[in-house]
């Protein structure tokens, strides 16, 4: 799957609610049951609800975070895609090549996944030819045509918000419902949204923190901000810092996920950090030496956290269950340390 600078723009905004397999029906309208002769789970989505009648053994997934979030509930997929971006020399990222192997199923083994290229879009022939009893897509851009063609193949949860725009923990939790798995998804949104609240309760700096989440483009001098219930301002905001005014005040009531703003008002730009997505090898002085962003308050005081390595953008860019702890590890230090360098 090819991403171009604004195509790397996912976001993560919550819409539904989704239930248990132990019973019930939660607010959001998704049911699981496992009374004999009713269906083993159902979850809405964009395009209706998907009911599946017993528990699946083959799941195939499309797009990104979907096969992360099996993976993290313990669930091998039969099928995944290859990661074409931001992904590692397996095609696939650190986080997923490490719980494969914790699962017996690392690449090259009998038990490992097959991938297929989505490059081009959905791979449906391959797909098929796995013969899957589910299809996850919860996560993804999946049109109307494109979820009808998919049911041909298998039982399909569709995207559960559109374009790419749904919460990580509301696709762990349908995942979880799909696999008879809730509590253990419940227990893992739980520990870690306690993990990412705890930067901000052990570092005064983060907590007391404004930031701006956006792409700063050194090749073309554009500004684009993230905004609402995007997966980085979400990502930030768990950690206890708190999105700028400026931000809030132009954005209420946005539908979309992105804003471009003018250079020309940069200095408007008011918070302690500001991060940024970046080509590898760039640095924060490669933005201070940039007239249009040296008037960006949190550039001027070298309040900027890249984000210079693909991979680790990925990790907050397409947020999941898999990936998000990855990222307390290797990417929230850095925001520790400059969040304390231009705060005290």
């Amino acid at each position: 799957m090819k991403l171009s600078r604004r195509a790397l723009v996912l976001t993560a905004l919550a819409v539904p609610a989704l239930a248990s397999c132990s019973g019930g029906t939660d607010a959001g309208g998704s049911e699981g049951s496992g009374t004999e002769g009713e269906h083993y789970a159902a979850v809405t989505h964009l395009y209706g609800e998907t009911v599946i009648e017993s528990e699946p053994t083959k799941i195939a997934t499309v797009s990104w975070v979907n096969a992360d979030t099996l993976l993290a509930l313990d669930v091998v997929p039969v099928g995944m895609p290859t990661v074409t971006w931001g992904g590692n020399g397996n095609g696939s990222t650190d986080w997923i090549d490490a719980k494969l192997e914790e699962l017996g199923a690392a690449w090259g083994g009998e038990n490992a996944p097959t991938q297929y290229d989505e490059s081009d879009g959905i791979n449906y022939d391959e797909m098929a030819a796995l013969m899957p009893d589910l299809i996850i897509a919860a996560y993804s851009g999946v049109t109307q045509e494109e979820y009808e063609q998919l049911s041909k193949i298998a039982p399909t949860i569709g995207p559960l918000a559109a374009n790419y725009t749904s919460g990580w923990e509301d696709v762990l939790a349908a995942v979880g419902a799909a696999t008879g798995r809730s509590e253990q998804a419940t227990s893992l949104t739980e520990q870690i949204t306690a993990d990412l609240a705890a930067v901000g309760e052990e570092n005064p700096a983060v907590a007391g923190a404004t930031f701006i989440a956006g792409t700063l483009g050194l090749a073309d001098d554009s500004i684009s901000l993230y905004v609402g219930e995007d997966t980085r301002p979400r990502f930030f905001t768990a950690l206890g810092m708190t999105q700028a005014e400026i931000i809030t005040e132009n954005t209420e009531g946005a539908e979309n996920f992105f804003l471009e703003w003018s250079a020309e008002r940069a200095d408007e730009l008011e918070s302690d950090l500001f991060y940024t997505w970046a080509a590898p090898g760039s640095t924060v002085e490669d933005f201070q030496a940039n007239p249009l962003f040296a008037q960006i308050p949190a550039v001027a005081s070298g309040g900027v956290v890249l984000t210079d390595d693909d991979h680790l953008t990925l990790s907050i860019s397409a947020a999941n269950a898999l990936s998000l702890p990855w990222a307390l590890e290797h990417f929230v230090p850095t925001v520790v340390e400059v969040a304390q360098s231009v705060r005290g």
